[in-house]
This record gives C-alpha cells, structure tokens and sequence, in this order.
C-alpha cells in the first residue's frame, strides 16, 4: 500500500465518493495537507483519509474510507498508524477520532490503542464516541 498526501490530481476521485464533506472545502483540503489517499501497488486507488484539528490544536480524523475489495486486510490500520506517525513527527502527542455508537469502527478504534473519552448526542442521530489516543 502506498500513503501519500492529496493532490489536485485526486480531488475528483474524493468528491465523486466522499459525501460527508462539501466539494467547496476539498480543495482547501488537500492544499493544507489534510488528506491522504491510499493506493495499492499497481497505484489503484484503495480509500483516503481526512482529518482535521479538534480546538484548533489536536489532530482528528474525521474520516477514513477503505474501498470494499481491501477491507479486513490490514489496510485501515496501516493507514491509522501511518497517519498517527505523520502527527507525531509534527509534534503532537494526542490524537482524536469519533465513531457512532451503532457502528462497528468502535471496536477497530479501541483495538488500535483508542480509548473513549466523551460522547456527543444530537437530536435523532445515534451517540457519537469520541476517542482519545496518546502517541
């Protein structure tokens, strides 16, 4: 697998399946490098990553997608802990992510270390967790 930052060049494959993000903020994305794309070895895409800063100092990644083919074969890990060193190495010593209660990233999270560290409940939605890890 191959992990690097977004370009221009991969702003469409982004907009065409990240729906939880509005087109109009993709390009300040990937200028301000808040965005990974994960390729496989034939350079295919596989998923992304996006993240941004909680308080405007603790990094969160507010979302990561594996395409269906390459789930459950370590590839999501890769990237969280790829993307975990990518903070560390900028100096950060905490990092955050949020998962709804009903879905089953909570338990990929806390394998990786990810501990909860609060909750946020909107009106018809399930319960966000929020989680915490120090790296």
């Amino acid at each position: 697998m191959m992990i690097n930052y977004a370009s221009e060049e991969d702003f469409d494959y982004i907009v065409k399946r990240d729906k939880h993000i509005l087109v109009s903020l993709v390009k300040r994305k990937i200028a301000e490098q808040e965005i990974l794309i994960l390729r496989n070895e034939q350079n295919q895409y596989i998923g992304w990553m996006r993240y941004s800063y909680f308080w405007d100092n603790t990094p969160f990644m507010n979302m990561i997608w594996i395409d269906e083919p390459y789930r459950s074969k370590g590839i999501g890990k890769g990237a969280v802990l790829y993307w975990e060193s990518l903070m560390r190495e900028k100096g950060f010593r905490l990092v955050m992510t949020s998962t709804l209660a009903n879905e089953a990233a909570q338990h990929f999270y806390r394998k990786l270390g990810y501990k909860d560290a609060g909750c946020l409940l909107l009106e018809n939605e399930p319960l966000e967790i929020i989680l915490t890890k120090t790296i």
